[in-house]
């Protein structure tokens, strides 16, 4: 898996698991239509995981074993699929990756479209000023430091980001990034609601093709990504073997908002849970992709103004510095002065 992840990746991705999605749904066979995309791949590396899951689906193994150990996709990916093997529904479970990759693919664009004046800006911000003073004085050394103060850093978070936020990650480590993204505006918002529209995809999904109550709870809270969604509906094993009902659990759960929980509870006491499911997967996916949507446009003009002020203040400082009481400008003025 790429260290850094850009727009094409997640299109590509996405338009694989499109291609997927039309090929099983036409009635087409798994490992037929995993051969059509290994002979004609999106890209190098899908062909490469297409051929490696074919293979291992010709030894015996299941799409679910194929995908998680040859496949190298991320655990999300493997996760729905295998509740795709599993309700025998791929189709469905490739149409919601497809559109999971073409949303990530256009926020990331929009984001990255967002961040390139104030990338810039920061970057001429960060030349010109150790550049005026290394024209005064032609100290070198001087201004490469001053520059790598700025830009080093700068680097080494971006870094930082890129390499958190990507899905080979184990358990922990995606916990730990969940709880320090669950209260950012927006952001925190939008990735809950998105995690509640594929755990209620998944869980329709399953629920139909005949899985047992738990373990298609289990299945669907590994299916939406959420390490606290998974935690969460794993201790409910016992519970439920004791006869609670699932939504009894959801009620008693801080995991899961009013709207949901209002909503499955009508939906399981009416016996119309499959159309409240998807009522529920449509509401959480529409609402959590504004929110995203919203978030990449507002965030970068948050780093915007951020870096303006920067700017803004660098500016200020060479002026003072130059022109400021205690200046040479100024000493120059004072030793002219009616004292003198």
């Amino acid at each position: 898996m790429a260290f850094i992840i850009s727009p094409k990746q997640l299109r590509d991705r996405g338009e694989l698991y499109h291609q997927l999605a039309l090929l099983v749904s036409s009635g087409i066979p798994i490992i037929q239509a995993l051969e059509m995309q290994r002979r004609k791949p999106v890209n190098r590396a899908s062909g490469t995981a297409m051929e490696n899951i074919t293979a291992m689906l010709k030894e015996g193994s299941t799409v679910t074993e194929a995908f998680r150990v040859a496949g190298d996709f991320p655990e999300f990916d493997s996760a729905l699929v295998e509740a795709g093997d599993k309700s025998g529904r791929l189709d469905q479970c490739f149409k919601l990756l497809s559109a999971y990759y073409e949303e990530r693919a256009q926020n990331l664009r929009t984001v990255l479209g967002g961040l390139a004046y104030p990338a810039f800006l920061l970057h001429m911000a960060a030349f010109i000023f150790p550049f005026i003073e290394w024209f005064r004085t032609g100290n070198t050394l001087k201004f490469a430091l001053q520059v790598c103060v700025i830009l080093v850093p700068m680097y080494a978070l971006t870094c930082l980001v890129i390499y958190a936020c990507q899905g080979k990650h184990g358990e922990k480590w995606r916990s730990m990034i969940e709880r320090i993204v669950h209260p950012m505006p927006l952001i925190g918002t939008a990735r809950r609601q998105l995690a509640l529209a594929r755990l209620a995809a998944a869980l329709e999904a399953l629920l139909n093709a005949g899985v047992g109550i738990i373990g298609a709870w289990e299945l669907s809270a590994a299916s939406s990504g959420s390490p606290f969604l998974r935690r969460t509906v794993s201790g409910w094993k016992q519970s439920l073997e004791d006869g609670s009902t699932p939504a009894e659990l959801v009620y008693s759960s801080r995991a899961f908002p009013d709207p949901f929980v209002n909503l499955y509870q009508t939906g399981e006491t009416t016996g119309h849970l499959d159309e409240t499911l998807n009522k529920l997967h449509a509401m959480y996916r529409e609402e959590g992709s504004r929110n995203l949507l919203l978030a990449s446009k507002l965030y970068p003009k948050l780093v915007y103004g951020i870096i303006a002020a920067f700017v803004a203040w660098k500016i200020i400082s060479f002026y003072l510095g130059l022109y400021g009481p205690g200046s040479d400008l100024d000493q120059a003025i004072r030793g002219f002065g009616p004292n003198k």
